[in-house]
């Protein structure tokens, strides 16, 4: 397993799977993780780490002194301290056509996750659709949203978060 997809799991989502505890915001001391990964069989340096951190694509991990953490994806209860901030008039999500049903009728969910993952370019988003197959690309209306009351927020590596995005607010490409 590769050192980010381990970071992955344990930092957004089965911390105590290793026995780690992350503090109310997800971060975790780098040592204690380095030990608590060696403990349970998966062995790294802070090395290692410092380079998955360094060359993550998606800057999925962020280091503060000796702390690091998940910038986003929780599964788990974390309060990422993050404020609130207009958005630009439109944000994109990328999925597949056979969420697309199910889209137009719930709008865009966190399913697993704490909030919907937004991207600010359609090229981040196609990328994120592709990873399930052949990429559909939604326009969101969050200028509409944040006038209407919805809160955004964004993250460390610049994925835009909020809790829902109702149907009301996407833009669906081509004929239905």
């Amino acid at each position: 397993m590769k050192v980010s997809k381990y970071l992955s799991k344990h930092l957004r989502h089965q911390p105590e799977r290793i026995g780690l505890t992350l503090d109310p915001a997800g971060w975790v001391e780098i040592d204690t993780l380095i030990a608590a990964a060696a403990a349970h069989g998966f062995r790294f340096t802070r090395e290692e780490l410092d380079h998955v951190v360094a060359t993550n694509d998606k800057q999925r991990f962020a280091i503060q002194g000796s702390r690091i953490r998940a910038s986003q994806g929780h599964s788990i209860e974390i309060d990422l301290g993050l404020p609130p901030v207009t958005p630009p008039t439109y944000l994109y999500h990328g999925t597949v056509a056979r969420n697309l049903d199910a889209i137009r009728t719930d709008g865009l969910r966190p399913m697993k996750r704490h909030d919907v993952h937004l991207s600010a370019d359609r090229e981040t988003a196609t990328r994120v659709g592709a990873r399930r197959g052949r990429p559909v690309v939604l326009t969101v209306d969050a200028g509409a949203m944040h006038r209407d009351g919805h809160v955004f927020h964004v993250s460390a590596n610049g994925v835009w978060l909020t809790q829902a995005v109702p149907p009301r607010y996407l833009r669906f490409p081509g004929p239905r």
